[in-house]
């Protein structure tokens, strides 16, 4: 097994051998740290893109950045949903072990006026190159939290965690930023104080005809005033629950909010706007950009040139409009000559979302041969997702790697291609990939892989090398509604726990290696290894567990309620509309 702690001497070494091999032979790079370009699309599916085998939707940048570079075909996200996978992006830890998780249904930060969030204690990527002279920066998606106590402590930004620049949205999108027929929570919202409005409403009743039967001795003042509420909530409750969503859906530049809510038909433009000028501004290096799309999540922002070009609908041209913003900030790369001295990566947060469908409209992604999606436990669907690596003249062009790898993985490789140390003080559960990447070892970090559904632990994977064979082994899996579609209807994403799940004795037991599908559940009737893999299996699971310490769950419900006076407002809350995009530099 390979040392977490190669040194970047070590790197510039097996850079040299394999640089060696051509006609210029070996150059130091340990003077030469590349630029990293980190590109993360929000809920798309690896089916959605050509050099995973779609042949119908048109993604030639990514597929070109496949060509140049290195191509990962069993990398897998840390969780199924936003708020965990990314926060075990950032820090290479399965997100239980920074409390990124809850235990009560809530699987990502629910608003933007939350307590809860990435806690200062983590140690991201971007802190550790921030401190290795790299300019860091993040443009496009958080939603790993915000403030603490106040509206304005800012104790989760991006810029306490390690990032020189922010521009982008703090929270995340939604259906009800644009006030869309698929609703997270205006909907919910609306029933809620329409019920409180009728309750009301029918107390007053009561309360008037035992009045003027003589049955009940209360003043009309108190009935007068409580009328005028009853009717002032059934007037406002649309427009409450549009007031407080709508809050959410805002853009901000470092600590300062420049547009409230925001206006979609402008946000593209000003997102490459930002990263271009961000790589102008830094091309002298070295620098470390993370731009995390708000493609291709539901309402699904698609610019004018690309609507209706797909041959998929909304979801379609929304993946070939982010393609073409992967393109533009790949052209700026080259415009400025950057393109040899940085390490360009392209992934999605977790799979593309089975639920995100009205009627016979599908607005979420596909995930090919891969079974489940966004929200669905350990099913592959929503956890296998694309992984590219190009930087050219160093790693080869259109290497295919069948390993299993996962996003935390990121954590440790751009540490050490920085020049920096992975933390010695914590459990870190990302692998350097870089030995990987080159072709220095057939083999990846990772003998196993555990695959979290909030903080419940659903299923885990086993590369067993002595065989080559994967197996995953499943104890826990949602149910699906009806059953066997591979989706649970109307419940937004699938629960982790409760009646909504089933607990598997034995556990179901796949082979990923001929069956990635995981079609066909193998028996110990018809696979002779049956208990002896689920043993190790569970041996490695215990191993595992024992590593993990308790921390405060950031997304359970007191860290993840609403709270008014964490509420970001660029005026006073609820006159949050402001547009200061045409004063900013």
């Amino acid at each position: 097994m390979l040392d977490r702690e190669h040194s970047w001497n070590w790197l510039s070494v097996a850079l040299c051998i394999l640089l060696a091999l051509k006609p210029s032979g070996c150059k130091d790079l340990s003077g030469s740290r590349p630029n990293i370009l980190l590109l993360m699309a929000d809920d798309l599916g690896i089916g959605d893109i050509g050099c995973y085998g779609n042949n119908t939707i048109r993604t030639p940048n990514i597929d070109r950045l496949a060509e140049d570079g290195v191509k990962l075909t069993q990398h897998i996200a840390a969780a199924p949903v936003c708020t965990p996978s990314r926060a075990a992006f950032l820090t290479g830890r399965y997100p239980l072990r920074s409390g990124m998780v809850s235990s009560g249904g809530n699987r990502v930060l629910q608003w933007a006026a939350v307590s809860g969030g990435l806690p200062k204690s983590e140690t991201t990527f971007a802190k550790i190159l921030k401190d290795e002279d790299y300019t860091t920066g993040l443009i496009g998606k958080w939603h790993l939290g915000l403030n603490c106590e106040s509206s304005s402590d800012h104790c989760h930004h991006p810029l306490n965690h390690g990032f020189d620049h922010f521009y982008g949205m703090p929270f995340s999108m939604m259906g009800d930023c644009l006030y869309w027929d698929i609703s997270e929570k205006r909907a919910g919202l609306e029933r809620k104080l329409n019920l409180c409005a009728q309750i009301l409403a029918l107390a007053i009743l009561t309360l008037a005809t035992g009045k003027l039967t003589g049955l009940v001795s209360v003043p009309w003042m108190p009935v007068v005033w409580s009328a005028m509420v009853a009717v002032l909530l059934c007037t406002i409750s649309h427009f409450t629950g549009t007031l407080i969503v709508h809050a959410d859906c805002f853009l901000m530049r470092n600590h300062s909010i420049t547009e409230q809510p925001m206006l979609f038909q402008r946000t593209t433009s000003l997102i490459l706007k930002e990263a271009a000028s961000f790589i102008k501004r830094n091309k002298r290096g070295p620098f470390l950009l993370f731009v995390s799309f708000l493609h291709v999540h539901v309402p699904l922002i698609t610019t004018e040139k690309s609507l209706g070009k797909s041959l998929h609908g909304l979801y379609g041209d929304n993946v070939e409009d982010m393609d073409w913003m992967v393109g533009q900030i790949l052209d700026t790369l080259n415009e400025e000559g950057l393109t040899n001295s940085t390490l360009v990566y392209f992934t999605s947060d977790h799979g593309g979302s089975l639920e995100s469908q009205l009627g016979n409209h599908q607005y979420g992604g596909w995930n090919g041969i891969y079974k489940g999606g966004k929200g669905m436990g350990g099913w592959e669907g929503g956890i296998r997702v694309p992984g590219i690596f190009r930087w050219p003249g160093v790693l080869p062009a259109g290497r295919v790697i069948d390993e299993p790898t996962s996003l935390m993985d990121v954590f440790p490789t751009v540490v050490q291609l920085g020049g920096g140390q992975v933390p010695q003080d914590r459990v870190t559960d990302g692998w350097d990939l870089t030995p990987l990447l080159l072709g220095a070892t057939i083999h990846s970090g990772h003998e196993f892989l555990m695959h979290y559904c909030e903080g419940f632990l659903h299923a885990a994977r086993w590369h067993q090398r002595s065989t080559g064979t994967i197996w995953k082994v499943h104890f826990v899996t949602p149910k699906f509604h009806p059953e066997g579609a591979g989706a649970c209807y109307g419940r937004g994403v699938c629960p982790c726990s409760g009646a909504g799940v089933v607990h598997h004795d034995p556990p179901v037991l796949f082979n990923l290696s001929r069956d990635p599908s995981e079609a066909h559940p193998l028996t110990p009737a018809t696979e002779p290894l049956f208990h002896q893999v689920v043993e190790r299996v569970a041996q490695a699971v215990e191993e595992h567990q024992r590593t993990l310490t308790p921390s405060s769950l950031q997304l359970d419900a007191l860290n993840n309620i609403w709270r008014p006076w964490l509420q970001p407002c660029c005026d006073v809350f609820p006159l949050c509309w402001c547009d200061r995009e045409d004063h900013q530099q």
